[in-house]
């Protein structure tokens, strides 16, 4: 009865929390009263999205995966809310998925790779429930385990042809001098490093350059986060010549955009369309992040064809609008996504776009790398990438 009592109690201070103060970006970058389907969210809620350390307006994973949870939930008129978590730990986001389980939610949303050890446990405790797990495959923490079941969606996307598209547009631009910045080196970062690597180095072969025309400083920070040791990397490589950084890491492209706004240098953004942040974003490697959320709720409620995805990793690629570069303008539908370029266009990029959805270009996703923490050096990143115009030099 007590433990019955204090769920409930608990169960509520967070509904009144999400109330109270959870703020759902929209497309205009307003803040309006949460969505929830026009219920309270204690009443329950169908369709939850676990938020991860970030906000639901961090313009990134949180951000792009409820704006698809919106737009499948208000067109289908199901509830939904959002819960973001008292602690960023495995167990806070488990004790998060808890409270939207006893909110009544039948399906259940994680935006990043931060979940699937929370995930692992959770699709057994609750085997009724379905979960789409973004970025990430179930296991245990010491990654000995890995099981995705019946009633997990595993998504994934191919970070290597997006970070192409970023790496094959610069060099197209005419830049030479290129940075990367990716946070920790992570599959997902990884991929869209190699991806940049490769697309600068078919830019450059297509241009006709020499070897070792481009150079690239290439850096992982160690961390996701805006803070002042990763703007002065980035002023640091500004001030050694770099034209434009790819900032794969989260916040850390607010330190990127910060140091390029004082250097007048530019930024790729990542995950989700960043121009709306900075003058200096050029473009960004994007992630078809509300696409996909809403293929898998379709696949649920409209389509019956859950088992496309249950139990199984899911990739979405150029071929399913899973990756790419921004080609419209929120809220401006004559303008153009291109408009930062001077040279780059809307036509060159679906050229090429093209070739990646039907395999006449493919992207190396992996390589092997002898750091424990996945660091590749500029020799494992020129050999197995099989780099010559592209000159890498690590930080």
């Amino acid at each position: 009865m007590k433990k019955t009592l204090a769920l409930a109690l608990a169960f509520l201070l967070v509904a009144l929390s999400v109330a109270g103060c959870s703020k759902p970006a929209t497309d205009n970058g307003t803040t309006p009263e949460p969505s929830n389907g026009g219920e309270s969210p204690t009443e329950g809620f169908e369709i939850a999205l676990i938020t991860d350390k970030g906000n639901i307006d961090d313009k990134s994973f949180n951000q792009g995966a409820w704006e698809g949870v919106i737009a499948f939930a208000e067109a289908e008129n199901i509830t939904h809310q959002y819960i973001k978590p008292e602690e960023a730990s495995d167990a806070g986001y488990l004790a998060a998925i808890d409270l939207a389980v006893t909110g009544g939610a039948k399906v259940i949303v994680t935006p990043g790779f931060l979940f699937e050890v929370p995930i692992y446990e959770a699709q057994t405790r609750y085997p009724e429930v379905k979960f789409i797990l973004l970025d990430g495959a179930p296991r245990t923490a010491d990654y000995a385990t890995f099981e995705t079941k019946e009633n997990v969606a595993s998504v994934m996307y191919s970070e290597e042809q997006s970070g192409y598209l970023a790496g094959y547009a610069a060099v197209m631009e005419g830049m030479t001098n290129l940075g990367f910045m990716g946070g920790m080196a992570v599959p997902a970062v990884q991929a869209f490093g190699y991806g940049y690597l490769q697309g600068a180095e078919d830019a450059a072969e297509e241009l006709g350059m020499g070897d070792g025309a481009i150079k690239v400083t290439y850096h992982y920070t160690g961390n996701f986060e805006e803070n002042d040791t990763n703007k002065a990397t980035a002023r640091t490589m500004f001030q050694e010549g770099v034209e434009v950084i790819f900032a794969a890491g989260g916040a850390v492209g607010k330190s990127v955009m910060s140091a390029a706004s004082e250097a007048d240098a530019k930024v790729i953004g990542v995950d989700v369309d960043q121009r709306y942040d900075s003058e200096t974003v050029i473009t960004s490697a994007t992630k078809g992040l509300a696409a996909s959320v809403i293929s898998v709720l379709e696949s649920i409620y409209k389509t019956n064809s859950w088992d496309t995805y249950a139990g199984k990793t899911t990739y979405f690629n150029a071929s399913n609008d899973g990756v790419g570069l921004p080609t419209k303008v929120i809220g401006d539908d004559a303008a153009d996504a291109f408009d930062r370029f001077e040279t780059f266009n809307k036509a060159k990029y679906d050229e090429i776009l093209a070739k990646l959805a039907d395999g006449s270009i493919e992207v190396i996703r992996k390589i092997d790398v002898a750091d424990a923490k996945g660091n590749a050096t500029a020799d494992e990143l020129t050999s197995q990438l099989n780099l010559a115009k592209v000159a890498v030099t690590t930080r």
